[in-house]
């Protein structure tokens, strides 16, 4: 079997040299489905995984735009539209100079698979620019949305491909984004989500990965006659994932105690709740990417330069972004006692911190985990259609619903002889038959 793994992924690494980030994605899941592949030959002689791992269509662009000081700036804009087998293209936009197409693929593949357990008729796609909206003013920012939405538009729309926000699209630049795509096409329809709420915007869509996280994490200690009731939970980041997850982890009974930021990050032994993470709001809303001012606001320790995976925690969930977890720091995480880890950022451990979190602990992937982002957007897809707003309770009751159900799917994919459960092969091969069966029956395509 080893060996015939490694045949594909040579044939994979031939036709995308020097893109880790997407060969290391596109590996984890050929190793986990490998055997169903086999057991399965009308997927193999179809040659599903083949056409899986290539993307339908990749769409790059330049983005010229001018700063207020009359300076014409050139960026890179970049759509990879994956998978459509099972609904239109659905994934975020992302603004970080460290966007790449290697990024973006490694992105839309895993949200191919993370829209398929949602249950939702979502595809997989992602985009972005290598665009830096830090330290830009809002007309900049307003004029490079524009810019950028002035090609996208061509190939997006409400049945055909719906973006969202990611890294570094919030919901400033969804507006002007959307903005723009109105004006273009004289037409009003759902065709980005994250929207706000006066334009057609879901509530709780800004909340949702996070929450969706804890939901799924309520649900993996549940399946071992465990809660979160006095739990201590280390978090990563300070966005809107980890905002959210701090809120709902909190409101299920555990205590947060570190948050962090590109500076190094806090613990807070009393816990981040109430004002603290209303101060989290500011601090974003604040566009400082740091974390010290929390240590500062609410006189708590403040571990410059680190990573807050040196603690000595029950649950620890990387919210920031990919790879931010290794090797040493899961060895040092159950050493200290740590017994479950759970991805709500895109592949937030790199690929041996995976491989040993699942081997000793309960591990479970992004894939699943933050899967409640695009759930919500999903859900905000449908208010668009049906012209219709949920309430706040509607919402998280479908999310917390939804994130059930793709736990059920990882249990029933992923447990083994021995009634453990591999969370990773669990929501690869659930992901994967949907995906897989609706190619199938819409021929070679």
């Amino acid at each position: 079997m080893e060996a015939q793994i490694k045949e594909f992924m040579d044939g994979v690494r031939m036709k995308n040299p020097g893109e880790d980030e997407f060969l290391q994605a596109v590996e984890e899941v050929v190793e986990t489905v490998w055997d169903f592949y086999q057991e399965n030959p009308h997927y193999k002689k179809a040659k599903i995984l083949e056409r899986m791992t290539e993307p339908e269509r990749v769409i790059m662009f330049r983005v010229p735009w001018v700063d207020d000081n009359g300076e014409v700036h050139v960026n890179r804009g970049f759509r990879v539209e994956f998978n459509s087998a099972i609904g239109p293209y659905k994934g975020g936009l992302r603004f970080h100079p460290s966007v790449t197409l290697s990024g973006l693929k490694f992105l839309g593949f895993e949200q191919t698979f993370k829209n398929s357990l949602t249950s939702l008729p979502m595809g997989g796609g992602k985009g972005g620019s290598d665009f830096n909206p830090k330290g830009k003013t809002d007309f900049e920012i307003m004029r490079f949305c524009q810019a950028f939405m002035s090609e996208l538009y061509r190939h997006i729309g409400p049945n055909t491909d719906v973006p969202a926000g990611d890294i570094g699209v919030g919901g400033r630049e969804i507006g002007y984004l959307f903005g723009q795509y109105k004006k273009l096409r004289n037409e009003f329809t759902g065709v980005l989500t994250g929207k706000g709420i006066e334009y057609g915007g879901s509530l709780i869509r800004p909340e949702a990965t996070g929450y969706g996280a804890i939901y799924f994490v309520r649900e993996m200690l549940a399946e071992k006659d465990d809660s979160l009731k006095g739990k201590t939970v280390a978090l990563s980041g300070f966005g809107n994932v980890a905002w959210g997850a701090a809120t709902k982890a909190v409101e299920l009974g555990a205590k947060v105690v570190t948050l962090s930021g590109p500076d190094g990050y806090i613990y807070d032994a009393e816990g981040v709740s109430g004002d603290k993470i209303d101060f989290l709001l500011e601090l974003r809303a604040s566009n400082q990417d740091i974390i010290k001012p929390y240590a500062d606001q609410f006189g708590v320790e403040f571990f410059e330069g680190k990573k807050p995976w040196d603690q000595k925690v029950d649950i620890a969930i990387p919210c920031a972004i990919q790879n931010e977890l290794n090797k040493e720091d899961c060895e040092l995480l159950i050493a200290n006692g740590c017994t479950l880890i759970a991805e709500a950022s895109n592949m937030g451990c790199t690929a041996e911190a995976a491989f040993l979190a699942s081997e000793k602990i309960s591990f479970a992937p992004g894939k699943a985990v933050n899967a409640g982002g695009v759930a919500v957007s999903g859900l905000e897809m449908s208010q668009n259609s049906m012209r219709i707003n949920w309430s706040e309770e509607e919402v998280d009751q479908k999310l917390n619903q939804i994130m059930t159900n793709i736990h059920k799917v990882c249990v029933e994919y992923g447990t083994g002889f021995d009634g453990s459960v591999n969370y990773i092969k669990g929501a690869n091969i659930g992901g994967f038959v949907k995906v897989a069966d609706a190619m199938m029956a819409q021929g070679i395509v």
